[in-house]
């Protein structure tokens, strides 16, 4: 979709930002790197400068992850629901400093916690994305059973975004995992239907069928890539693409 505010360079007008934990964590591979919430809060800001309408989802797993739950000895769905906790923590840092940096920001969350954060509506999103205001989506689905990746489809799909961008370590889809085959071959664009045969685990397969069936494109980046989330916004061929 062009862009209907006079950018004719604009790819998309809205778009839905999926964030790792690990992201925030850098090479810590836990807690939240301060160098690295400011690299995010640039990228962030500079597409929402260029009137991007940015809807963005964190998830946990720099603070708890459901692996880790089972090491504890505690039930699934506690676990979950303490994941859902951490992506709350992890968006108010975020929150913090994108208005720091003069953005406009709302955390909304799937589970009520009205001191915190507001109750996520769709109709109460898109008024705020219509607004410029960076929303900011936390608590998962809001039940347990479900990944952070699931849930950034769900949002990307019920806030009629143009595009899901999920940011990673690495620049794109493989046919191995790249840190550890150097013969891996990255793809420039894949179906779904192909990620789910190959079982490529760039997002869980309930989050890619999500996608297969609305029709909503996924592309796959590294966001620590210098400028590579403006540059996905201004059509330029970054990471994969599958749709």
């Amino acid at each position: 979709m062009k862009s209907g505010n006079g950018n004719a360079s604009l790819m998309y007008k809205r778009i839905l930002l999926k964030l790792s934990g690990e992201a925030l964590a850098g090479e810590n591979k836990s807690g939240i790197e301060p160098h690295i919430i400011l690299q995010i809060a640039r990228e962030i800001k500079e597409v929402h400068s260029r009137k991007i309408e940015v809807a963005v989802v964190i998830g946990a797993g720099n603070i708890f992850r459901g692996s880790l739950g089972e090491k504890l000895g505690l039930d699934r769905v506690t676990g979950d629901y303490m994941g859902m906790l951490a992506t709350v923590m992890n968006s108010i840092a975020v929150k913090d400093i994108l208005e720091k940096s003069g953005v406009p920001v709302r955390v909304m969350t799937a589970i009520e916690m009205k001191e915190i954060a507001e109750q996520y509506t769709i109709d109460k999103a898109v008024s705020h994305l219509k607004k410029g205001t960076v929303v900011i989506i936390a608590g998962g689905t809001g039940h347990p059973f479900f990944t952070t990746d699931t849930a950034a489809s769900l949002r990307a799909i019920e806030l009629k975004a143009d595009i899901l961008l999920k940011a990673t370590r690495v620049d794109g889809v493989y046919t191995d995992d790249p840190e550890k085959n150097r013969n891996a071959e990255k793809y420039d664009s894949i179906s779904y239907i192909d990620v789910i045969k190959g079982k490529l685990r760039i997002m869980d397969l309930t989050a890619i069928s999500l996608c297969m069936d609305n029709r909503m494109p996924i592309i796959i980046f590294n966001l620590f890539n210098k400028n590579s989330l403006n540059n996905i916004v201004a059509g330029e061929n970054i990471g994969t693409k599958i749709n």
